[in-house]
């Protein structure tokens, strides 16, 4: 349905969340382009390599053990751990695993994290309803093509206005991509998006905190669980996403109706997914990149700068500007911690935004040099880090597209590179490659259950 033909009797009646609804019911496996299949196995590498490094963070041992009090059976794996939950708690737990470190994927140019609360529902649901890795990467493929083009319809003023996008709208690509895999037809699809509607939420306010991580295990756990309640026949309203006080309106003043369902299988969502080099807000990918090239060839020392200039797309800014932070989850989105930390120890791995890093005094004397220079002409993947020594003298450095954008994707040796790094860095035991050469192979098992089975901690009973 093209932007032209969308007129008010066709938002009133629900038009528009029946296409998806329908595009969800309808594709099969054939119709998903090559590229596009590789895409989604390169999504779930990376889902796996986050989950493992964030598995036992203290943000997912609190959760764990909190939402082992209400239990409900022991069917289902939680990612680099012993324990084993139910169903939806493993969903919410594994998204959140996934989520922790803000080290997941980045779909462009929405900015929402689309594959943590999607794949934490679909292996959730594989362990108690047998399914093949076909028919997952399949529900998989179309349920990040729904949560995509619902976050673009209400981009960028859904997430300036304080939504936390992959919370948002990661529920509805959860129950899409759930309904796809139990098979349900075009009006329980539809019933299962209204369930997903009526239990979205989550807050920019809460970056940088454990309450961030409710809001993205809940994207994963209730878009499952509106899924099961529709294939039960538990219906919802005829316009979720389009109605008058529907998801759009309610969230946006001015949706973007067309990105619905322009294009709607030929152009897909996955192809325009990303993955990072760091685990910290995507926008700060070209801003390490530049001071990780300036501190290689560095000829001056930390002691020696009196400012950091900072350019880059006012979105920069706006989503990084956070002086003073005073934890590891903080740091992840924080220019003056990325920037110090990057330029005093040449490297921007996990260890560089951990609670030890953010209290070192030497990374908070420098943090407090730095200022912005908006400038809206700039791409968002690019920037530029100007350090103005002591001296006078200014160098500078402009990285066009960070590592890991969609002008310099990671190749499949770097994210495989990831997982091992990451699965090492959980300490749960978990072999990486047996793991990477499922999920590479992992369109032609018969098992879709037995990937995330692999990730059960090696202590286990």
């Amino acid at each position: 349905m093209q932007a032209d033909r969308i007129d008010a009797h066709a938002l009133q009646n629900g038009e528009l969340t029946r296409a998806l609804a329908r595009f969800v019911a309808g594709t099969q496996w054939r119709d998903v382009p090559a590229a596009v299949r590789s895409e989604a196995k390169r999504s779930l590498v990376n889902y796996f390599a986050v989950a493992l490094a964030g598995s036992h963070d203290p943000t997912l041992e609190k959760a764990v053990s909190v939402y082992g009090r209400f239990r409900a059976g022991h069917g289902a794996t939680l990612v680099g751990r012993s324990e084993r939950t139910d169903m939806l708690n493993a969903a919410a737990l594994n998204a959140m695993s996934a989520n922790v470190y803000d080290f997941d994927d980045t779909h462009i140019p929405t900015i929402l994290h689309p594959t943590a609360p999607v794949a934490a529902a679909l292996f959730a649901l594989a362990e108690s309803h047998a399914m093949s890795g076909e028919a997952l990467l399949l529900a998989f493929v179309t349920g990040v093509e729904v949560e995509c083009r619902i976050g673009s319809a209400v981009s960028p003023e859904h997430y300036q206005r304080g939504w936390h996008i992959t919370s948002t709208c990661g529920v509805f690509g959860a129950a899409a991509a759930a309904a796809k895999a139990r098979g349900l037809g075009e009006d329980a699809i539809v019933w299962a998006l209204g369930n997903a509607s009526a239990q979205t939420g989550g807050l920019v306010e809460t970056l940088g905190t454990m309450s961030k991580s409710i809001s993205v295990g809940n994207a994963a756990r209730n878009g499952l669980l509106s899924a099961l309640l529709a294939e039960d026949g538990f219906s919802g309203p005829a316009a979720p996403l389009e109605g008058e006080r529907g998801f759009l309106r309610v969230t946006a003043s001015k949706p973007h109706w067309h990105a619905l369902t322009q294009d709607l299988g030929r152009e897909w969502a996955l192809l325009k997914n990303t993955y990072k080099p760091y685990p910290c807000g995507v926008v700060l990918n070209p801003v390490i990149d530049a001071c990780l090239d300036l501190r290689r060839d560095a000829r001056w020392s930390i002691d020696d700068i009196e400012a950091v200039e900072l350019t880059g797309h006012p979105l920069l800014r706006e989503r990084t500007d956070r002086p003073g932070v005073r934890t590891g989850r903080e740091s992840q989105v924080s220019a003056q911690h990325a920037v110090a930390v990057a330029l005093s120890r040449g490297k921007a791995g996990l260890e560089e935004f951990t609670d030890a890093a953010v209290a070192d005094p030497s990374l908070r004397a420098l943090a407090g040099r730095l200022r912005f220079v908006d400038d809206a002409a700039w791409p968002v993947e690019s920037a530029q880090v100007t350090i103005v020594l002591r001296s006078g003298e200014r160098l500078s450095h402009r990285v066009q597209a960070a590592r890991g954008s969609l002008a310099a994707p990671l190749t499949d040796v770097e994210l495989a590179d990831k997982l091992h790094r990451l699965a090492a860095y959980g300490r749960s035991g978990v072999e990486a490659q047996p793991l990477a050469d499922a999920l590479w192979k992992f369109d032609t098992g018969p098992d879709a259950a037995a990937v995330v089975r692999l990730t059960r901690a090696r202590d286990a009973d």
